[in-house]
């Protein structure tokens, strides 16, 4: 069944397991559409294939609802539910209903939207004690966190410049337009220099057992602050490379995040009581090259929303928004010479 008669179908308060305590709300994302109900969010992942991840067939997008589902389970338990088929039964289709299976959702608790992290930052409304308090659940997260000889070997210097080549070329097609030729060349070079230099480093790291299967995407728009204390949820689940990180990276996907909308003084407290929580001080000298990484991530992928005219945030333009990501990238990539 084409996937948008299943999004029509589920505007329908009769198609829910649990009847909406309010109107239906969608969201979309660009790999992603996600039904609020009042009560409970439903999420279905979009049929959809990019260089990083493959939406395209039923069967994939039940394996990563259910791999979803386990992974925000480490985190955030209460928050995520279960995993529900949609069916259709003689034309009518519902949400947990008989007959042929035509989607799958992710359903989950609604937390009050305007508890998320992101918007309270514009209100002004985060703290030092919160951002503390995230850093301590972040490194018992980390200790608790899954860790191999493969999830190890993502981290390895090869693989690194191996990701960098791949970022570099995804952001190619948007120089001229939201970063410049010379600050391009100025990234490439600063990355692949530090990387050449750091070898021992990379390697040390992982000797350690500091790469874990982390979160994978730790932003403000990932964490809800309910009664002053912050909840991480929607962990990276499309690409296993993508979220076995060194656990500084991490750390530095979440202050960048923070520089990014102003406060350098919550980027560096979150940093200073991250490292006394968990006692990685070495892991200092790595911060702003990953940093540059997830800025350079996070501008792409605000990029392409330029190609697909999906401008979910219309309180900043995506073109300004994107090119301030690569402001930031430069800036880091400048301190790795």
């Amino acid at each position: 069944m084409d996937q948008d008669t299943v999004v029509k179908a589920l505007m329908n308060p009769e198609a829910y397991d649990v009847p909406p305590e309010k109107p239906i709300k969608l969201i979309e994302t660009h790999i992603s559409y996600i039904f609020l109900t009042g009560k409970y969010a439903y999420k279905i992942k979009k049929a959809v294939v990019f260089d990083f991840l493959d939406f395209s067939t039923l069967e994939r997008r039940k394996y990563y609802c259910e791999h979803e589902l386990k992974l925000n389970q480490r985190i955030a338990p209460e928050m995520y539910l279960e995993v529900l088929p949609v069916s259709e039964q003689n034309g009518e289709i519902r949400v947990g209903g008989q007959g042929n299976i035509v989607e799958y959702v992710l359903k989950m608790i609604q937390l009050p939207s305007d508890g998320l992290m992101t918007d309270r930052l514009e209100r002004g409304e985060v703290t030092k004690d919160v951002v503390d308090q995230l850093a301590a659940s972040l490194v018992k997260f980390h200790a608790k966190a899954e860790t191999s000889v493969d999830i190890s070997s993502h981290a390895l210097p090869i693989k690194l410049k191996a990701r960098w080549d791949e970022q570099f070329s995804q952001t190619e097609e948007f120089v001229g337009i939201v970063i410049g030729r010379r600050d391009f060349d100025i990234l490439r070079e600063g990355v692949e220099a530090f990387i050449e230099k750091h070898g021992p480093l990379f390697l040390q790291r992982i000797k350690e057992g500091r790469i874990k299967r982390c979160h994978g995407d730790l932003h403000s728009g990932n964490i809800f602050v309910i009664d002053g204390r912050p909840q991480i949820f929607d962990c990276l689940e499309f690409n296993e490379a993508y979220a076995s990180i060194d656990t500084i990276a991490e750390v530095a996907f979440f202050a960048m995040d923070m520089d990014f909308h102003g406060r350098r003084d919550l980027a560096d407290y979150f940093i200073e009581k991250y490292i006394e929580y968990s006692g990685d001080k070495e892991g200092k000298m790595l911060l702003n090259f990953y940093k540059a990484h997830y800025a350079c991530v996070r501008g792409m992928v605000t990029s392409l929303r330029l190609k697909e005219k999906l401008e979910a945030d219309k309180r900043v333009p995506i073109r300004e928004k994107a090119r301030r990501y690569f402001k930031l990238t430069i800036e880091y990539a400048k301190t790795l010479a």
